[in-house]
């Protein structure tokens, strides 16, 4: 006779295969991201088409033949901010603070704030450099975030010609230096890019770029890659051409009508994935698209310091309110591709306080 001891291990061992083998039929299925609706699509190629009817790389871009009067501020070269977020703007007070650093109109500031949450808009919603764009309901790790970040791009070249650098940043995002300083690092400085000594003569820069993160290795990539299925991505993107990197990047506007004017990729990378752990769109889409179509145009590194270390669930570390200091910011500050990073996250809400306080002494003083 068998112990009963023995009996009841013996049963646990024989059930773990049945549930195995049952799970997959009882539990209710891992839920899925839903495809873009036809009617956001259409929506979106007719903004699309409008902005790309209607812009072109002007004189007043970055362009090594076009670009004129850089020995000081040119008013018909302006930054536009591109805000994704589907919280309120957190570090309105310190963005404010900072665009009140230049006496002068350089900028535009979009806001694509998901329709779906209760955003308050804090004290933007009176404030008329704030404009918030007609926007959809996006999803973590789904194509809805390159729609959305493709309907900022696309508002901002439609909206002024002028804007010739494109920034995205989240709600979660802070700057790192004066309005003053990152203005003159993209339209004026010869040696900010530390990485591209070709593109300066005689002191003089005559090639601009964007500021994109790239990367073309990593122990998760092909995982990455087969998301969506192994043979999904092709023939358009092989897999030695499949590239990662960061969702928040600054563009020339030759490369934002690149992105707006994309069809190509985008009827591969807006197919939902099928493993929501591995897909993260936003992080391939752009790297890849633009390594495809100009590599010589573009850096392989992002102006946002993003702290990987201890991440959790696919999210960068996080700074609490006890980790501000002056000391934090000339840390995130240093960059071995950059005379120097110019914006950082993510930052808790909470920061706000000891950030303000030291905004003027510390941040916005370089």
């Amino acid at each position: 006779m068998f112990s009963t001891p023995f009996v009841l291990t013996f049963s646990l061992l024989l059930s773990l295969p049945i549930l195995f083998f049952l799970a997959p039929r009882i539990l209710p299925p891992h839920p899925t991201p839903l495809p873009i609706s036809p009617s956001d699509e259409l929506d979106d190629i007719n903004l699309f088409n409008n902005a790309i009817a209607h812009s072109s790389t002007p004189p007043s871009s970055p362009h090594p033949s076009k670009f004129f009067h850089l020995s000081s501020k040119n008013p018909n070269l302006k930054i536009a901010f591109l805000f994704l977020t589907n919280t309120d703007l957190h570090f309105t007070p310190l963005w404010n603070l900072f665009f009140q650093t230049t006496p002068t109109k350089l900028f535009n500031i979009y806001v694509h704030s998901d329709p779906s949450v209760n955003i308050t808009h804090n004290n933007n919603i009176n404030n008329p450099l704030f404009k918030f764009i007609p926007s959809k309901k996006t999803y973590r790790a789904s194509p809805t975030l390159i729609s959305a970040t493709r309907r900022l791009l696309a508002t901002a070249l439609l909206d002024d010609p002028s804007n010739s650098y494109f920034i995205v940043l989240s709600q979660f995002c802070i700057p790192l230096h004066s309005f003053d300083y990152i203005y003159r690092s993209l339209f004026l400085s010869p040696t900010f890019d530390l990485t591209d000594t070709e593109s300066t003569q005689f002191g003089v820069r005559l090639k601009y770029k964007s500021f994109v993160e790239i990367i073309s290795n990593g122990p998760r990539l092909w995982k990455r890659y087969i998301a969506r299925g192994r043979n999904e991505m092709m023939p358009e993107v092989p897999f030695d051409k499949f590239r990662v990197g960061s969702q928040f990047f600054s563009l020339t506007r030759k490369h934002a009508l690149v992105v707006v004017k994309d069809r190509t990729l985008w009827r591969k990378f807006k197919v939902p994935c099928y493993r929501d752990d591995e897909c993260y769109p936003e992080e391939h889409y752009f790297p890849t698209l633009l390594s495809m179509v100009d590599p010589d145009g573009v850096t392989s590194y992002t102006l946002t310091n993003v702290n990987w270390t201890g991440t959790v669930n696919g999210h960068p570390h996080t700074y609490q309110v006890d980790e501000v200091s002056p000391e934090l910011i000339l840390r995130l500050r240093k960059s071995n591709h950059s005379e120097s990073y110019l914006f950082a996250r993510k930052f808790v809400p909470d920061c706000l306080e000891p950030l303000m306080a030291m905004a003027r002494s510390v941040i916005f003083k370089d």
